[in-house]
C-alpha cells in the first residue's frame, strides 16, 4: 500500500493573507485541494492523509467532499513545528500502514506535483526503502569569507550539489523508528528541519528520484503569481 502524507499545518504569514496559504482560492479551487488532486488521479496511491492547521479539520473535510477526493481517509491535527506535524501524520498510521508500504511526504503547498515525479519517487522508495525527489542546482555557489562576509574565496562545485523536495518516500517501518529516535534524542527536529534532513542527520543514506522545476513551493505572493500563470497555461493548452 502507498499512503501520501499531506503536510497543510502551517499559517503562512509570509504569504500576507487572512487565511493560511493552503486554504487561499485560485480560480475557484483552494490551493490544497490542486495539491490533493494530483494524488487523487495518481493510481499508485491508496490513500491519502492531511495533517491539518488546527481549527480547520472541518473545512478540509468539506472541501475534500466538494471535490471529490475520496482516498482522503485521515484528517488530523498539526503540531506546533512542521516536525511535529509530519510526526503525529507518522504516528496515526499505527495499525494502518505495514512496514513495507510506501509513505509519501509532501507539502500541502505544492500543488504542481507532475504523475512522472511521484510514480519515480514511489517505485524508487519500494526498490531502495526511500526516495527523495531531486533536480541539479544551475547556479554557481560561494561560500562567504569568515573574516568579511561581503566577500570570498571559496566556491562549492554545482556538479556536487542537487536540491531536494517533496514529494519524498520511506518505508513506514523506517520512518516510524527515526521519528521516534529523533524525537527522543531530540535530533532533526528543530528549525527548518525536515524528513530528509532527519534522516541525514540520524544516518540515513538518501536515494535520489525524479524532479521537476513546475513543482514548486507556494510561500510568497510572487510564488502564487507563477502558480497562476502555469493554470492559465494548462488551460490554453487544453483549449487549443
Amino acid at each position: 500500500m502507498t499512503i501520501a502524507v499531506i503536510i497543510a499545518g502551517g499559517s503562512g504569514q509570509r504569504m500576507g493573507q487572512d487565511i493560511p496559504k493552503q486554504f487561499i482560492n485560485v480560480c475557484d479551487k483552494p490551493v490544497l485541494i490542486y495539491t490533493l488532486e494530483g494524488f487523487q488521479r495518481h493510481p499508485m496511491i491508496d490513500a491519502i492523509e492531511v495533517v491539518c492547521i488546527d481549527g480547520w479539520e472541518h473545512v478540509v473535510s468539506a472541501y475534500a467532499k466538494q471535490f471529490g477526493i475520496d482516498k482522503l481517509k485521515w484528517i488530523i491535527k498539526g503540531g506546533n513545528t512542521c516536525q511535529e506535524s509530519i510526526r503525529n501524520g507518522v504516528y496515526n498510521l499505527q495499525g494502518e500502514a505495514k512496514p513495507d508500504d510506501v509513505i509519501i511526504i509532501h507539502d500541502g503547498i505544492r500543488p504542481l506535483i507532475e504523475p512522472f515525479v511521484l510514480t519515480d519517487v514511489i517505485k524508487t522508495a519500494q526498490k531502495l526503502g526511500n526516495a527523495v525527489t531531486s533536480m541539479p542546482y544551475n547556479e554557481q555557489i560561494f561560500v562567504v569569507s569568515k573574516d568579511d562576509e561581503n566577500t570570498t574565496t571559496q566556491y562549492i562545485p554545482r556538479e556536487t550539489l542537487r536540491r531536494v523536495a517533496t514529494p519524498q518516500g520511506y518505508h513506514y517501518g523506517l520512518l516510524l523508528e527515526k521519528y521516534q529516535e529523533a524525537f527522543e534524542k531530540k535530533i532533526g527536529i528543530y528549525g527548518s528541519s525536515y524528513t530528509n534532513t532527519m534522516m541525514v542527520e540520524l544516518g540515513v543514506r538518501l536515494n535520489f528520484a525524479a524532479g521537476s522545476d513546475k513543482n514548486i513551493k507556494l510561500t510568497t505572493k510572487d510564488d502564487l503569481e507563477l502558480f497562476k500563470g502555469y493554470l492559465t497555461k494548462e488551460k490554453e493548452t487544453l483549449l487549443k
